[in-house]
């Protein structure tokens, strides 16, 4: 069983999209997004940061994780005082969440997460959910993944 964990209230400050499940179509809209956002240097462009840990947040769902649904890349910052032009902030609220820790290869390792999520009882509140990379991700890093439930 995954542990069940309270967070607190956090902000997190990036560059986002709009995707949807259908068709592989988030696995090329995320994978575009993270090469963005190594190509364009976002993670120094980010005033405030608490880390460097990487965060890909899931949020502003339609439905379930079939309807489409807005993807944040960017770090958890002190505030959102100070946002930068072409970024966005996001106040993820206090909530409950079950947490998942994938290993292996890169996104191997989280695809088989997330499908285990999707096929799972799960009571998801589809709010907020997100997953924290390390700092310097490799090829076999260990990613934790929150899935709000009720």
């Amino acid at each position: 069983m995954n542990d069940k964990v309270e967070l607190d209230e956090f902000a997190v400050m990036g560059i986002s999209i709009k995707t949807t499940n259908q068709n592989g179509q988030s696995g090329k809209d995320i994978g575009q997004l993270f090469g963005e956002f190594w190509e364009k240097g976002i993670i120094d462009k980010i005033p405030n940061k608490l880390s460097k840990d990487i965060y890909c947040v899931y949020y502003e769902y339609e439905g379930d994780f079939n309807a489409p649904y807005s993807v944040m890349l960017g770090c958890r910052v002190e505030n959102l005082m100070n946002i930068q032009s072409g970024l966005v902030g996001l106040n993820i609220p206090r909530n409950s969440y079950l947490r998942f820790d994938s290993y292996g290869e890169l996104p191997d390792g989280l695809i088989k997460t997330w499908s285990e999520i999707w096929n799972s009882e799960i009571d998801r509140q589809y709010s907020f959910d997100f997953d924290v990379y390390p700092e310097n991700p490799t090829d076999s890093a260990q990613v934790q993944t929150f899935v709000s439930v009720n």
